[in-house]
């Protein structure tokens, strides 16, 4: 049994103290949102006591869907590498970015400057990466790009989904459970257009023709199951809650998910157990056990 943990959007604090060069653009409507709202709804009390019950559990690995910053401040960065390193080692740590870890251009490579060794392949390949742990293809994607004011939509390119399509084909030989990571959901009620997946349809499509075991991602905030039907059978696609909001936010509290995964040849088992903030905020408790595969 391969136990896989997959938390997102910890959106970490506090931000350093920001040159006025850098709140030109997007940026300042970013910095504001955090002054006056967000950085009472993203506290490191809360992501710490997550963390926490993570390592209790002892995951056999851990996954990390995106948003480590929040306006993508060059200082923002290096916080957020010993945030990771605190996490884990790279071999033990897989992370894709998220639309905050690129919010503007001057600073978009920055989370390969500074956490490359954690969202590289074993190859060393550029998105989608492939990582072989355990019974594990972990199958990084990044949906992460810039974006105009307001918007916090993503786009993987055809390039990309081109390159999927031969990862996820190959890997059928290889006797493996493939789980694709990705930022922003491939479909969702919540993320409309200014917060959707621009190739969304894209990707569900190459999902359908080419298949996958499990989808995971974060972005929207909230706990999350829905489903592609793939060539053997329903692929679930599993979101997450930001790992560090505090009740009463805006969305579901904190929580994170571990996936317990068994079986081989193709003949697999998922169970995915949620956890996350008690109500009152002061205990992670587990919420719900759910088979995603197999019996």
């Amino acid at each position: 049994m391969f136990t896989l943990a997959h938390l997102s959007d910890p959106h970490l604090g506090p931000l350093p103290k920001p040159r006025l060069s850098e709140l030109l653009g997007k940026r300042v409507t970013g910095f504001l949102n955090w002054r006056h709202k967000r950085h009472r709804i993203h506290r490191g009390d809360v992501l710490h006591r997550i963390v926490a019950d993570i390592k209790a559990q002892a995951p056999d690995h851990i996954a990390v869907t995106g948003d480590l910053v929040n306006i993508s401040l060059a200082g923002e960065y290096v916080p957020a590498r010993g945030w990771l390193e605190s996490l884990g080692t790279p071999a033990d740590v897989t992370i894709v970015p998220g639309n905050h870890d690129v919010y503007a251009w001057r600073t978009a490579q920055h989370p390969q400057l500074h956490w490359g060794e954690y969202m590289r392949g074993d190859d060393d390949g550029t998105f989608p990466f492939v990582r072989r742990r355990g019974p594990l293809a972990l199958i990084g994607l990044s949906s992460a790009v810039p974006t105009p004011p307001f918007l916090a939509t993503g786009r993987l390119g055809d390039a990309q989904l081109q390159k999927l399509a031969a990862v996820l084909d190959r890997a059928i030989g290889e006797d493996c459970f493939r789980v694709v990571l990705v930022h922003h959901p491939p479909m969702s009620d919540r993320s409309r257009h200014f917060k959707r997946l621009v190739d969304g349809e894209a990707l569900c499509e190459t999902l359908a023709r080419y298949g996958a075991e499990l989808v995971i991602h974060g972005h929207d905030h909230v706990h999350a199951l829905t489903s592609v039907e793939g060539p053997r059978g329903s692929i679930p696609v599993v979101g997450v809650p930001s790992a560090s909001e505090a009740p009463p936010g805006e969305d579901d509290p904190a929580g994170y998910n571990l996936y317990r995964i068994g079986g081989r040849g193709g003949v697999w088992r998922c169970e995915a157990l949620t956890r996350g903030l008690s109500n009152d905020g002061d205990t992670v408790v587990e919420i719900r056990r759910t088979v995603l595969v197999g019996d």
